[in-house]
């Protein structure tokens, strides 16, 4: 490929690039018959590495070519043109490699020197192989949303926790983050003012057609919303008040007389999808309305909005509340919704969690559940973000191994990751934290050997983004204070946590 093959630069490259040529053809022609299932896992995990890695070799390129002006001297009118052109890839394909080299590349000034990537945690992920180009437009994603006037610390510290989370997550998930992660560093200047939000409220029933359906649309305000999650919550569960099957149990999910076995059956063969489980869960919470008034409980407390803030959230009247579904309620709307509740004061130790709470039966009680709700807001899988509303009380010594129902050996898992929990292959541990770990307390899972061979104990962050965003802003600027008092000639050194661990490390939200 190269005229020159011999020693130095370009006979280096050339030799890297036989060398992945041959790679890659013997891996073509090889046969895979002979491989175990772990053996098939890990080389599709190695494969992907690889090739993340190499997107950051294509960046290392699209950023030597556009430095060196060499779409503009074969005539291209872009350096997207460009790779259109001699890669016979679409257009679409070359701008996200061109938005990739952008915001990870290392690009120059005129005078040689290197600047610092546009994303600096995210540029070393990449290269790490550990996520790939759409964990980079979903981390862009969120940055770009990041409102003027942001200072810079906070500003970084977003891209760390987005581009630390990548690594052990999904691009969906990174995105679902980032919606977290805004509303955490800017609960108030972002989002419409109360009397705005009065204006634009609104549902709006369409005319009825034809076909006897009627089209709804509009928009609910977060107190609403915070309302009508937990019935839906309920009444919407897989399985249950399904009028294409005359077998779904109906009614209440925590009914003496509901046939658990029945109900596994029928969420089995639930076809539905989950806006249809929606509409039919409204239909059967107005029809109980109507005829009773009454929605009993839905496991183990009563079917209201449960909202969590913190006292000098109530102090300040600002920033943004939590509730048992996942969503988030700006403080004024929680204060007035409060008016008219039962107030819980759960109390709980320097590490988060809550206080002794325990009884000698299987089930929880409702005081139990409550302070897991306030304390761990959802599912505790490492990358789960169903909310508390979601999930099941979750022994994390389980009942039939002698674990007790006490508050140290509870902790909430949603239906499918409570599921993940066994003996068998492929199942998960679960674990209290050792008061010697960074979060002592926390429940930590144990994923199976073919999702991570290093068995290592991780906590799910997911749910509680404003500690970890107050946390890493506090450890930033604990580091920046520290850099400016060293020596102008000392190499930079990474960036850690009080724990010890390195930015990049997967233990992440």
């Amino acid at each position: 490929m190269f005229s020159n093959s011999g020693v130095g630069e370009v006979g280096l490259v050339e030799r890297h690039l036989a060398a992945l040529d041959a790679a890659v053809d013997g891996l073509l022609t090889e046969p895979l018959t002979s491989l175990s299932e772990a053996e098939i896992v890990e080389a599709l995990q190695r494969m992907e590495i690889s090739l993340r890695k190499a997107s950051a070799v294509g960046h290392r390129l699209v950023v030597e070519s556009v430095e060196r002006s060499i779409p503009g001297n074969l005539a291209c009118r872009s350096v997207n043109d460009f790779l259109v052109s001699i890669l016979r890839i679409s257009a679409a394909d070359a701008a996200k490699r061109v938005k990739g080299a952008t915001k990870t590349g290392i690009w120059h000034t005129v005078g040689g020197e290197a600047m610092e990537a546009t994303l600096p945690v995210a540029a070393v992920a990449v290269r790490d192989g550990a996520i790939g180009s759409d964990h980079v437009a979903s981390i862009a994603r969120t940055m770009r949303q990041i409102p003027h006037g942001t200072n810079a610390d906070e500003i970084a510290v977003a891209e760390r926790i987005l581009s630390d989370a990548a690594r052990s997550t999904t691009p969906e998930d990174v995105a679902k983050i980032g919606v977290h992660l805004l509303a955490h560093l800017n609960p108030d200047g972002s989002v419409p003012d109360e009397r705005e939000r009065k204006r634009r409220r609104g549902l709006r029933l369409g005319k009825q057609g034809a076909d006897f359906m009627t089209p709804v649309s509009g928009l609910l305000d977060p107190e609403t919303r915070a309302l009508l999650e937990p019935v839906l919550a309920k009444l919407a569960r897989p399985g249950m008040n399904n009028p294409d099957d005359p077998e779904s149990p109906s009614g209440e999910i925590v009914s003496p007389d509901l046939d658990r076995t029945a109900l596994a059956k029928a969420a089995a063969r639930d076809t539905r999808t989950a806006v249809q489980r929606n509409h039919d869960g409204l239909k059967f919470a107005l029809q109980q309305m109507l005829s009773s008034g009454v929605l009993g409980s839905h496991r183990g407390l009563p079917v209201t909005a449960i909202v969590t803030m913190t006292i000098g959230q109530v102090e300040k009247a600002a920033g943004v509340a939590t509730t048992a579904t996942g969503g988030i309620v700006p403080i004024s709307d929680a204060l007035r919704m409060a008016q008219g509740a039962h107030p819980v004061l759960a109390l709980f130790d320097h590490n988060g969690r809550p206080l002794h709470l325990g009884r000698s039966r299987r089930l929880a009680s409702a005081d139990q559940r409550l302070a897991l709700i306030a304390a761990s807001r959802g599912c505790t899988r490492p990358g789960c973000d169903a909310p508390a509303a979601l999930a099941a009380v979750h022994h994390i010594t389980e009942w039939q191994d002698g674990g007790a129902t006490d508050i140290a050996n509870e902790d909430l898992a949603c239906d499918s990751c409570h599921a993940l929990v066994h003996d068998g292959p492929g199942g998960w541990k679960t674990r209290v934290a050792p008061p010697e770990s960074a979060h002592p307390g926390r429940t930590e899972w144990i994923a199976p050997p073919h999702i991570d061979p290093d068995q290592k104990p991780r906590v799910n962050h997911r749910h509680h983004l404003d500690h970890v965003v107050a946390g890493e802003l506090a450890r930033h600027r604990t580091v920046c204070s520290t850099d400016t008092r060293r020596p102008r000639n000392r190499a930079e050194q990474p960036i850690r946590t009080a724990a010890g661990r390195t930015a990049g490390d997967d233990n992440a939200p």
